[in-house]
């Protein structure tokens, strides 16, 4: 965890009015209490009202708030594309997430930056994306994020059909194209499959663990990707 995200941490744990110790926190955030006592020294100087001392337990008093973020015309901007790419190319879950996400943003920035929202003239077109496929993604997202073992049919560039069992590690996008990497069973090592060539995908109850020589990092080293 970065030091940054681990200060916040730090304040969303003291919220609540209730003493927590270094003790507490260490084990939470799974750095020693020593690491604890420095970063509240810092909170303290940075001006987050937090209370307490060592050996009895820290609070964050009340009305204390983080200011919102806020973005410059670029940093929008770029969000604005972003999620305008996921909506045309993403997962059906993915695309009305963006979705909501471009309007919480909208909801809360200054009129000036909002309607540098609505102008930005960069568009992504999802006409080419197949409704079945982002149900695929869907569901190969969620057994990612679960650990869970799929079971699909897959046809090859050269027509060649087979039935596989894998672990999903992760999803590549590389321009209307999707691929999964994975650790397939069938062939004991790992492989990629072009997403819109999988069909009877099924996640199953199974759950898989990392385990040394089949980890998306193992995977990356096998591409170059380290």
């Amino acid at each position: 965890m970065r030091r940054a995200d681990r200060l916040f941490q730090i304040v969303q744990l003291l919220r609540g009015g209730r003493l927590t110790t270094a003790r507490q926190l260490g084990e939470r955030l799974e750095v020693s209490e020593r690491t604890i006592y420095r970063d509240i020294r810092d909170l303290i100087a940075s001006g987050v009202p937090v209370d307490g001392e060592a050996g009895v337990g820290y609070l964050l008093r009340d009305g204390f708030d983080i200011p919102p973020l806020m973005f410059d015309r670029a940093e929008l901007e770029a969000l604005v594309v972003g999620a305008r790419m996921v909506e045309a190319w993403g997962g059906s879950g993915l695309a009305a997430a963006a979705t909501e996400a471009l309007a919480k943003i909208g909801a809360v920035v200054p009129d000036p930056l909002r309607e540098r929202m609505a102008q930005s003239k960069v568009f992504a077109l999802g006409f080419a994306m197949p409704g079945e496929l982002r149900l695929t993604l869907d569901d190969i997202t969620l057994a990612i994020n679960e650990a869970r073992v799929l079971t699909f049919d897959y046809v090859r560039e050269d027509g060649e059909a087979s039935s596989r069992t894998c672990r999903p590690l992760a999803l590549y996008f590389w321009g209307k194209t999707w691929t999964l990497a994975a650790w397939c069973e069938l062939r004991d090592d790992f492989r990629h499959f072009r997403a819109d060539r999988i069909s009877r995908l099924e996640m199953g109850e199974r759950r898989f663990r990392d385990e040394p020589g089949k980890t998306l990092k193992d995977f990356l080293k096998t591409v170059g990707g380290e």
